[in-house]
């Protein structure tokens, strides 16, 4: 990660940010922060997930949407990217025409961990999105081979940490289902999504 040399912006100067370049950058405390490009693991596993949770909301006819790289407003000056992120049409409609940062709670957060990115989504992103009131949020992390789920209860994250040998259980999607015949549970199926060293089995 690394600070660009903007000393102060604000959240309305952040919307409208352009210094010409295909960087991206989220707004922590009024500062832009540069984040590094995500690896093609990342970029894999948060395909397949995005691909899951598209065919889960369209099986079950929910009216949401599940977006990859957008901002999540989660202080006065403050605004965060997801790697995965679901919301509401209506969520949706009131930035049709404006910068992919929401303000409203989304329903579901979902982080893919690099390297570089560790303390940020274990740490710094949980308490913010606790405080934005982000009912579920999931820390996807290849390096430790697990994923953890983050429910919301009383304004704190109950977490549930499952490893290769477990089939994730979601809130906000109760009946989903990843596992192919390939693959005895989700989070195998995940995680394998990003390694081009095995078999591509999906």
């Amino acid at each position: 990660m690394v600070t660009t040399p903007v000393t102060s912006i604000t959240f309305e100067e952040y919307l409208t940010y352009d210094d010409g370049s295909d960087f991206h950058y989220e707004l922590v405390d009024g500062k832009l922060e540069l984040m590094n490009p995500p690896t093609i693991e990342h970029f894999l596993i948060a395909k397949f997930l995005e691909q899951s949770l598209d065919a889960e909301i369209k099986r079950c006819n929910f009216s949401w949407l599940c977006f990859r790289e957008n901002g999540v407003r989660t202080g006065r000056n403050k605004s965060r990217l997801t790697d995965l992120c679901v919301v509401t049409l209506e969520q949706a409609r009131e930035l049709l025409n404006a910068s992919a940062v929401f303000e409203s709670p989304p329903l579901l957060i979902v982080e893919v961990v690099s390297p570089e990115s560790v303390k940020r989504d274990y740490r710094y992103k949980r308490s913010e999105y606790a405080a934005l009131e982000v009912a579920e949020y999931w820390i996807v992390d290849p390096l430790e081979t697990k994923i953890s789920v983050l429910l919301l209860e009383d304004g704190f994250y109950e977490e549930t940490v499952f490893t290769a040998t477990q089939q994730i259980v979601s809130r906000t999607f109760p009946e989903l289902a990843i596992p192919t015949a390939h693959f005895v549970n989700a989070v195998d199926q995940i995680l394998t999504a990003g390694n081009l060293n095995q078999e591509r089995r999906d």
